[in-house]
C-alpha cells in the first residue's frame, strides 16, 4: 500500500470515529445525566420547551454546584443537629405547625453550613439536585406543604408528611459526602 493510499485509509477512519463520537456524545450524555439526577432528570424534562434544554439546564446546575465551597459538618455539629431534629420531632405533638416551619428552617440552616447558597427556594432545589437528586422530591413536597397560606393551611396529617418528608433531607445532608471533600481527601 503506498503511503499517499495510507493517508487516506488513516483520513477516513479519523472521519468516521470523529462521526461516531458526535453521534454518540448526546447519548452518553443523557444517560450520565439521567444516573446523576433520577427523577429529577425526569421532572426538568418535562418543564423544559425540548431535550436539549433540559440537559442544559441540568450541565448548568453541574458547572454552578462544582464552583460551590462545599463541605462536611463536624461531628460536633451533626451532634447538635440531631439533637435540633430530635425537638423539632418532639414540637410536633403540640405544636405541629411551629414543628414544620422549624423543620424548614433547620434543613436551611444545615444547607448553608454545608455551603449551599440559600437565597432561595428555587436556587436551593436546583443545587441540591445535584447531589441529592434522590431526596429532592420529598423536599418538594415538605415545601409545598409548608408554604401554604394559613387559610388553606394543611391537616395535621398533611403536616406529619411535611416532617416526614424534611427528614428524608435532613437525614442526606447530615449523611452525604459533596464531591468536593472526596476529591480533598
Amino acid at each position: 500500500m503506498s503511503s499517499g493510499m495510507l493517508a487516506v485509509v488513516i483520513i477516513a477512519v479519523i472521519v468516521v470515529l470523529a462521526l461516531l463520537g458526535l453521534l454518540l456524545w448526546p447519548m452518553l450524555r443523557r444517560r450520565r445525566l439521567r444516573e446523576k439526577f433520577g427523577p429529577e432528570y425526569d421532572r426538568t424534562l418535562q418543564e423544559a420547551e425540548d431535550r436539549k434544554t433540559a440537559e442544559r439546564e441540568l450541565a448548568q446546575r453541574e458547572r454552578r454546584h462544582s464552583e460551590l465551597d462545599l463541605r462536611e459538618l463536624p461531628q460536633e455539629r451533626k451532634e447538635q443537629y440531631l439533637t435540633e431534629w430530635a425537638g423539632v420531632q418532639e414540637q410536633f405533638v403540640d405544636h405541629p405547625a411551629e414543628a414544620v416551619v422549624a423543620a424548614d428552617r433547620l434543613v436551611t440552616t444545615i444547607m448553608a453550613e454545608r455551603g449551599y447558597p440559600t437565597e432561595g427556594y428555587d436556587q436551593q432545589v436546583a443545587d441540591l439536585s445535584v447531589e441529592h437528586a434522590a431526596t429532592l422530591g420529598h423536599y418538594r413536597t415538605a415545601h409545598e406543604i409548608a408554604s401554604r397560606p394559613e387559610e388553606n393551611g394543611a391537616s395535621t396529617e398533611e403536616m406529619r408528611t411535611a416532617i416526614v418528608h424534611y427528614r428524608e433531607l435532613f437525614q442526606d445532608l447530615m449523611n452525604g459526602h459533596s464531591q468536593h471533600s472526596k476529591d480533598m481527601k
